[in-house]
């Protein structure tokens, strides 16, 4: 029996519906809100008039591009949390409306689980292969550091989280001060290519287990930069490219090693990344050589699966869906939550 999922996703600043039947992507329609640029991060109330504006006409995309209409879906898979209240309330709202007008089935889906779920993600047009269970998940984006062990499509554990900062808002953060645009990570990233990643020396907190912390990096960089503009005003301008690099490779540098240490203590090499922060190029490349060094088989998502898109909530929601997880119409909300 084909099964086919809408999936809704409306954590943040991006509105996105997808088509998947049997794990396959049919569509991933994303609309991207530019308003937030000129403040330098987003604001929570423009993000939720965005998603109302744009809700209809994504999920209308979507169905187009998969040359279906709402009477071949199964089942609506929406994003319950984590992430901005506002944006949440929007998406969640429209599934509701939209289950009950059509008498479609809700699944509720961790917005997290969402993006390491993104490894399962068939395509129609080439073979994609997908980790073995069990595998460790480095998941990294703008609100979340953590090392998830993945026993299978719906049993996840956090075995390491970051206790302050994460890496995300480590890149944004170093670059608001650098006065680079928001969102500083892709700016980072495209600099550090052109400097010297070993030219600058930068803290490398150290907290138990397997977590993280980024908040002595950030202070760190902040004083560098202070001292140094002390003494040349221009101290940015004429290091910025080697600045970057140097960051980003100390960011990589911490993600890694506590990985490392991960996958020892678990004997687990079947190791893959996620979330926004995974499209970073220094650590795309880092994972990789690591991985042919010690032996892993590592799985790195394609770009448009990194960052926040529906394709992660419809694959999920198939998931659920075959295990008979549905959710209820009194399903509300949640801006926090683990896995």
């Amino acid at each position: 029996m084909d099964i086919t999922i809408l999936g809704i996703e409306s954590s943040c600043d991006d509105t996105s519906a997808a088509i998947i039947k049997n794990g396959v992507l049919l569509s991933n329609v994303i609309a991207s809100q530019e308003v937030h640029v000129k403040y330098g991060g987003v604001v929570p109330e423009l993000a939720s008039r965005a998603h109302q504006q744009n809700i209809i006409p994504v999920v209308d995309a979507a169905l187009k591009d998969a040359e279906l209409t709402i009477d071949n879906v199964d089942a609506i898979a929406f994003t319950r949390g984590p992430g901005l209240l506002g944006s949440l309330l929007v998406g969640v709202s429209f599934t509701k409306g939209l289950s009950i007008a059509k008498n479609i089935p809700m699944v509720e889906v961790n917005h997290l689980q969402g993006h390491i779920l993104s490894h399962f993600i068939d395509l129609p047009d080439k073979e994609v292969e997908h980790p073995a269970f069990p595998f460790l998940c480095l998941l990294v984006s703008g609100g979340h550091t953590q090392i998830v062990l993945v026993k299978d499509y719906l049993d996840m554990e956090i075995i390491g989280s970051t206790i302050d900062d994460a890496a995300g808002e480590a890149f944004d953060k170093c670059a608001k001060v650098m006065g680079l645009p928001y969102p500083g990570g892709p700016v980072i990233d495209k600099l550090a290519r052109e400097g010297d990643a070993k030219r600058f020396k930068f803290a490398k907190p150290s907290v138990d287990n397997f977590n993280y912390s980024f908040s002595g990096l950030k202070t760190s960089f902040l004083y560098f930069l202070r001292d140094n503009m002390a003494n040349d005003d221009q101290f940015i301008e004429k290091n910025k490219a080697d600045l970057c690099a140097s960051l980003q490779q100390t960011i990589i540098d911490i993600l890694l090693k506590k990985l490392i240490k991960a996958t020892k203590e678990y004997k687990i090499d079947n190791i893959a990344i996620a979330g926004g922060v995974s499209a970073n190029s220094g650590l795309r490349g880092a994972i990789t050589s690591e991985g042919l060094k010690r032996g892993w088989k590592t799985f790195i998502p394609e770009f448009k699966f990194t960052t926040d898109n529906a394709a992660m909530i419809a694959i999920t929601g198939y998931r659920k869906y075959l295990n008979n997880d549905f959710s209820s119409l009194d399903v509300t909300p949640i801006a926090k939550m683990g896995l």
